[in-house]
């Protein structure tokens, strides 16, 4: 773990290093507030410090009150170095954001000691942040997918519409919807039906660039985000995800099962349209791929939809 000393003095600071590197701690150095602020306010800042009270530039006291206005996650303990040991002097520390406080000349191994329930703290507090991270992670995925669920795959294209309208640029939709995905159900039963669904995702996922997304949108309908894509491009990557769902059958428990999917394809006209409104036209395209004999890819512009004819 790395922990930082802030001391103006050189023989306190090389005293507290040997010491903290004896005990297996990884040492960063400053020689006055100003100095440790600046280490402090880094995203890899050292998650333990500890600070002289007296220093050039700024105190102890003020780089704590620095440190805890950010409420920056994950928490930096913090331990003052003073010679001060009266009551009030102690309270003003705390009250500044110190966590502990040690005085001058100190005691090797009760330094040691207290920096070991810093590290305690410091490490339960990353735990309950990788806990909060993972139960984040799970609420927004599809568990049975591993892909974005409805909900974060909305906020996707929410946040690439608007970025789109910002810029001037486009943003390609497509929904598709698995061919005939009740009769596989039906004929190989829903542990089949299951492992087609993890099996199309794969593929979909695999057969994108970096900063396209996909997600479950619900059933077996799955929901593609494409920035900075026309109509065009945009047929041409679901012709691609089809093409790649198509040519090669799944195994499933040693059998082989065929699927394709019906591709629906929109893209963004550059107004101010909603999540709604896109997903309303792409589905309609979809509904054009279905009645076409499905296993294909249609595409319907804005301008042509039910919602550009209630629009005009």
């Amino acid at each position: 773990m790395k922990v930082l000393i802030a001391d103006d003095s050189a023989t306190s600071r090389a005293m507290l290093r040997t010491a903290l590197s004896h005990w297996g701690y990884e040492v960063v150095l400053a020689e006055h507030g100003a100095e440790a602020w600046d280490i402090l306010a880094q995203p890899d800042a050292p998650p333990m410090a500890i600070l002289d009270w007296v220093m050039p530039h700024m105190t102890g006291p003020e780089v704590c009150r620095k440190v805890r206005e950010t409420r920056r996650e994950p928490y930096t303990y913090i331990l003052l170095l003073t010679s001060k040991n009266s009551k009030g002097e102690t309270v003003e520390g705390l009250e500044a954001g110190a966590d502990d406080y040690i005085v001058k000349p100190f005691d090797q191994h009760e330094l040691q000691v207290r920096l070991r329930v810093g590290k305690r703290i410091v490490d339960l507090q990353m735990d309950l942040l990788r806990a909060r991270e993972e139960l984040r992670d799970r609420a927004n995925k599809d568990l049975l997918t591993m892909l974005p669920n409805r909900s974060a795959i909305s906020t996707v294209l929410e946040q690439e519409l608007a970025r789109s309208h910002r810029d001037q640029r486009t943003v390609g939709v497509v929904l598709l919807d698995i061919d005939h995905f009740k009769k596989i159900n039906d004929t190989y039963g829903h542990f089949a039906g299951d492992a087609v669904l993890r099996e199309t995702a794969s593929r979909l996922r695999g057969n994108m660039r970096t900063y396209d997304q996909v997600g479950r949108y619900g059933g077996e309908e799955f929901l593609v985000v494409l920035p900075n894509c026309d109509l065009e491009q945009a047929a041409h990557q679901a012709e691609r995800m089809r093409q790649r769902l198509e040519n090669t059958k799944m195994m499933v428990d040693a059998l082989e099962i065929s699927v394709s999917a019906s591709f629906g394809v929109t893209v963004s006209d550059g107004s101010e349209r909603t999540l709604d409104e896109l997903v309303r036209v792409a589905d309609e395209a979809l509904y054009q791929a279905k009645a076409a004999g499905r296993n294909c890819v249609k595409c319907l512009a804005v301008a042509d939809s039910s919602l550009g004819a209630q629009t005009t």
